[in-house]
C-alpha cells in the first residue's frame, strides 16, 4: 500500500539575496526548506537592480530543492508568498515581460526626486496618508523613474498595456499562469501596498492625489486583497502541479510579525538579519509617529485591519560580516560570540553601526560608523563585544521611540533572524531594554508567517489561534543588569551617537 502524502503549505520567501521555499505541515512542523541565492546588479553607484529571470529561476530551484528534501510524499494544499518589500517593476500585461530590471528597495536613484518633493511641501501630505517619509526606499518614486526613463513606458502605461507591482504581485502573476492574463491575478496585499507611497493606509485604497504627484497611472496598480485570500491557482509551471491555490501574502517584516504570533496590541518582534527590523502591533489603530518611526499596515484578515509601528536599523548582522570580511577578525560569523565572551565587557569601547547611515529613529543617511573609546589595552575581543552591543543599543533606541509613540512600555520582545542565534547578543539586548527577549524554536519566522497566511486563506487552519497554540519558545533572556549599569551603557551610547 502506498504511503498517504503529508499535507503541507508551501511558503515562498523571496528575499534580497536569495529565495527560500519552506514546507509546513498542519502541526506547524517544518517538513523541509531550501534556499537558493541570486545576484544583485549595481549598474552605477546608488543603483541596485534585480533581474527577474534570475529571481524566478531561484524560486523554482528553491521549491524543487525543498521538495527533494522531504522524507516521504507530500501534497501542497496552499502557497503563501512573502517578499522583499519596496522592490518593484512594470511588466507587459500581454507577454508578462518586464520592461526593465526590478529596482531594489536599497536603490537610491530617486533621492533627488524625493528631495524635490520635500522642497515642494509634500512631505506632510504623504506622511499623513501613507505613514511613510519621502525616501527612495519606497516604491512610488521608483515607479515614476521607470515610466520616465524607459523609452515609451509612460505612453504604454497610460494606454493600459503595463502592470505595476512589488515582487509579491509579480510572483503571483507568474505562479498563476504567466502570459494567460485571465488566469493571472494582478493583486497585492495591504502590507506591501502600504510601502509604496501610493496607498492611503486609513482608507486602504490607492490614493489618486498621491499617484498624480508621483506620476503613476492608477490603471497600472494591482487590486488590494486580504492577506489570507485565494488569489488564483497555479498553472503551467512544470515544477508544481496545476490548481494549487495561492492563498496568502505579506511583506517580509509583517510576515515575521505574523509568524511570531504577535496578534495582540503591544506585542513586538525584532528580526536580526543584514539589518534589523522592529515591528509593534498597534491593533486596529494606525498610530502616527512623533518619534521618527513609520506607521504601516500589519495585515488585513476578513476585512479587519491590524496596524503596526516600524523602525529599521540598516546594519545589524552586516556589522558582524564587516568584522569577518573587512577586518579579518574571524573566519565565520558565529565565532564572534566566543571572541566577545572572552572579555567581561567592551573595555569602554563603543561602536555605532552606521555603516550605511542611521535609520529610525534618527534618519541620518549622512551618519557614518563610529568606533570610539579605544586605548592601548583594547583587543579584538573588546571590539567584537562593542559591535554586538552596538547592534543591541540601536534597537533600544527604536523601541524607546515605539514606547513613546504607543504610550505604554514594552512588555517583552520576540526575536528572530540569523543573529538571534547569538546568546550573548540576545542577553545584552534584554539587559539594555530591561525586558525579556524570547526566541522561538523556528527562526525562519518570515517564511512561517507566509505559510500561516497561505494556510488560513485556503482553510488549512481555522484561525490564528491555531498558530498561537503551535508557537514554541526555544529560550528566553531575562535582564540581569542593575539600573546603574544600564544607565552607564545608555550614556556611552548617547555620546557615541552624537559623534556619529
Amino acid at each position: 500500500m502506498s504511503e498517504d502524502p503529508t499535507l503541507v503549505v508551501l511558503a515562498i520567501d523571496q528575499g534580497t539575496t536569495g529565495s527560500t521555499a519552506l514546507l509546513l505541515d498542519h502541526d506547524v512542523r517544518v517538513v523541509a526548506h531550501h534556499n537558493v541565492e541570486f545576484p544583485n546588479h549595481y549598474p552605477q553607484p546608488g543603483h541596485v537592480e534585480h533581474d527577474t529571470a534570475e529571481i524566478w529561476t531561484s524560486v523554482e530551484a528553491a521549491v524543487r530543492g525543498a521538495l527533494a528534501k522531504t522524507d516521504g510524499p507530500v501534497k501542497i494544499v496552499a502557497i503563501g508568498i512573502t517578499n522583499q518589500r519596496e522592490t518593484s517593476l512594470f511588466w507587459d500585461r500581454q507577454t508578462g515581460e518586464p520592461i526593465h530590471r526590478a529596482l531594489v528597495w536599497q536603490d537610491r536613484r530617486t533621492a533627488d526626486r524625493c528631495q524635490a518633493l520635500k522642497d515642494a511641501g509634500h512631505e506632510a501630505l504623504f506622511r499623513a496618508r501613507t505613514g511613510l517619509v519621502l525616501d527612495p526606499y519606497f516604491s512610488g518614486t521608483k515607479a515614476g523613474w521607470l515610466l520616465d526613463n524607459v523609452p515609451g513606458a509612460r505612453a504604454r502605461a497610460e494606454a493600459g498595456e503595463l502592470a505595476f507591482g512589488t515582487i509579491d504581485t509579480w510572483l503571483t502573476w507568474k505562479l498563476c499562469g504567466g502570459q494567460a492574463v485571465d488566469s493571472s491575478p494582478h493583486a497585492t496585499d495591504p502590507s506591501n501596498a502600504s510601502r509604496t507611497l501610493l496607498f492611503d493606509i486609513h482608507r486602504l485604497a490607492w490614493d489618486e492625489e498621491l499617484c498624480g504627484i508621483l506620476g503613476v497611472p492608477m490603471s497600472t496598480l494591482p487590486r488590494i486583497c486580504d492577506n489570507a485570500e485565494v488569489l488564483g491557482h497555479t498553472a503551467g509551471l512544470g515544477f508544481l502541479p496545476d490548481g494549487i491555490p495561492v492563498a496568502g501574502m505579506a511583506g517580509d517584516q509583517q510576515a515575521a510579525l505574523f509568524g511570531q504570533a504577535c496578534f495582540a496590541p503591544g506585542e513586538a518582534k525584532c528580526t536580526y538579519g543584514t539589518g534589523a527590523f522592529v515591528l509593534l502591533n498597534t491593533g486596529e489603530t494606525a498610530v502616527p509617529s512623533e518619534h521618527g518611526l513609520l506607521t504601516t499596515v500589519g495585515w488585513r484578515l476578513e476585512g479587519r485591519t491590524t496596524y503596526a509601528l516600524e523602525g529599521s536599523a540598516f546594519i545589524a548582522g552586516a556589522a558582524v560580516q564587516w568584522l569577518r570580511d573587512g577586518l579579518g577578525f574571524f573566519k565565520s560569523a558565529p565565532e564572534i560570540e566566543s571572541l566577545a565572551a572572552s572579555v567581561d565587557d567592551s573595555g569602554g569601547v563603543s561602536f555605532v553601526p552606521a555603516l550605511a547611515g542611521l535609520g529610525a529613529p534618527h534618519w541620518r543617511p549622512d551618519a557614518r560608523g563610529i568606533l570610539c573609546g579605544l586605548t592601548r589595552g583594547t583587543t579584538r575581543a573588546h571590539v567584537a563585544r562593542a559591535v554586538l552591543e552596538g547592534i543591541a543599543l540601536q534597537i533600544s533606541d527604536i523601541l524607546g521611540a515605539m514606547s513613546a509613540d504607543a504610550g505604554q512600555p514594552l512588555q517583552a520582545l520576540k526575536v528572530d533572524g540569523g543573529a538571534a542565534r547569538n546568546d550573548l547578543l540576545m542577553q545584552f539586548q534584554a539587559d539594555v531594554l530591561d525586558v525579556t527577549c524570547v526566541r522561538p524554536t523556528v527562526l525562519e519566522t518570515t517564511a512561517l508567517g507566509a505559510a500561516f497566511l497561505g494556510g488560513l486563506g485556503a482553510g488549512f487552519w481555522d484561525s490564528p489561534a491555531a498558530i498561537t497554540a503551535a508557537w514554541k519558545e526555544d529560550r528566553s533572556f531575562a535582564p540581569t543588569l542593575t539600573a546603574e549599569e544600564r544607565a552607564g551603557h545608555l550614556a556611552r551610547w548617547a555620546d557615541a551617537i552624537a559623534r556619529a
